[in-house]
């Protein structure tokens, strides 16, 4: 029985061949009881009323998606792969037993589907999916292209998203509470120091500034000029270009043009960023 419907992509890609129990078996069931947590999975928390929601949908139409899993013959143990959220509410519904789709996985695929299902529902919050693509990194030394294609995330999003373990604690905190959101610390590490860092976040939550006002804050931090009240409008073919070059470089582009020329500037988030942006640019032939 075929069951491809709503895994995705990157999980197929992952687990090549077809999303079915043995041949002729109908659904592989396993006993929750014999279910291990996949012990790379990423995420810490999840939300208890939805938990509760999926546990209510499980018990009147059962669960419509096979979890993945590996099995070890000796010991009967089955350690789960992906479908975490469906193996809780599976137990928060009184159910015995599960259907399963059994496969052989690495440490390292066990990781990387933990991780897309999560992503791919919006379901980790971004320290977590920061710490996940950090694992693929240091534990798997993959680059930050190869993460951004087993996720299915663009290169700089990967980047950016790691660029925020570099938070003081304090600022991860309020991030995981809730207090700031991904942009207000992105902002915050556009100053150098953590102690900078953690003065612009307590100057954020102290005054409930939104995203464009502690980037404004940061930049007056930082000693940069802030823009110029009387710029004219931006032409719409500059803005155009701007867009073109920003979605072929996947970087943010600002382009400056004026009567005997201007500036082109490219950004970068870091050295591998710059290392991807100059392959593009120069050729390897040249």
């Amino acid at each position: 029985m075929t069951r491809k419907g709503g895994l995705g992509k990157g999980l197929e890609a992952l687990i090549p061949g077809d999303f079915s129990s043995s041949p002729g078996s109908g659904d592989t069931f396993a006993p929750i009881s014999m279910i291990m947590a996949n012990p790379r999975q990423p995420r810490e928390n999840m939300d208890e009323d939805h938990m509760q929601e999926l546990a209510n949908s499980i018990r009147e139409h059962g669960i419509l998606q096979p979890l993945i899993v590996t099995h070890e013959a000796m010991t009967g143990i089955y350690t789960l792969i992906a479908g975490e959220r469906r193996l809780r509410a599976a137990k928060l519904a009184g159910l015995e037993k599960v259907p399963v789709i059994i496969r052989t996985a690495t440490e390292q695929e066990r990781l990387e589907l933990a991780l897309i299902e999560n992503v791919q529902r919006t379901d980790l919050s971004p320290l977590e999916t920061a710490e996940a693509y950090h694992k693929l990194a240091e534990e798997f030394n993959l680059s930050h292209e190869e993460i951004s294609q087993r996720v299915g995330k663009g290169r700089v999003a990967v980047t950016n998203t790691l660029r925020l373990l570099k938070l003081p604690d304090q600022a991860k905190k309020a991030l995981n509470e809730g207090q700031i959101t991904e942009g207000h610390a992105r902002a915050i590490l556009g100053l150098p120091s953590p102690q900078g860092q953690l003065a612009a976040l307590q100057t954020v939550i102290n005054n409930g500034l939104n995203v464009r006002q502690a980037e404004e804050l940061i930049r007056k931090l930082s000693g940069q000029k802030p823009p110029s009240l009387q710029s004219k409008p931006v032409d719409p073919g500059i803005k155009e270009i701007e867009e073109r070059l920003c979605e072929r470089l996947g970087t943010r582009v600002t382009l400056r043009h004026g009567e005997k020329g201007g500036t082109l500037t490219i950004h970068y988030y870091s050295d591998e960023e710059l290392g991807g942006l100059l392959s593009r640019i120069i050729p390897e032939n040249l």
